[in-house]
């Protein structure tokens, strides 16, 4: 998959300490990449747009209920 002209963005749960940090890229049409800030040049998770809500809602709804991973 060619990522040349993915927008990479620091998620806005990253915290700015520099610690644990993902960026996304939502910006090429029907994925959304996630790579480490750390390691940009690593590995590339790619995620289709649904599956990509799903889980940022999923995710939402367990923080939003106090759960703890």
């Amino acid at each position: 998959m060619d990522v040349t002209n993915a927008n990479w963005r620091k998620s806005t749960r990253s915290g700015g300490s520099g610690g644990n940090c993902v960026e996304v890229a939502d910006n090429l049409p029907g994925v959304v990449l996630v790579r480490d800030s750390k390691d940009p040049d690593g590995g590339t998770l790619s995620f289709g747009t649904g599956a990509w809500r799903a889980f940022v809602g999923s995710s939402y709804c367990d923080h939003r209920a106090g759960a703890q991973g």
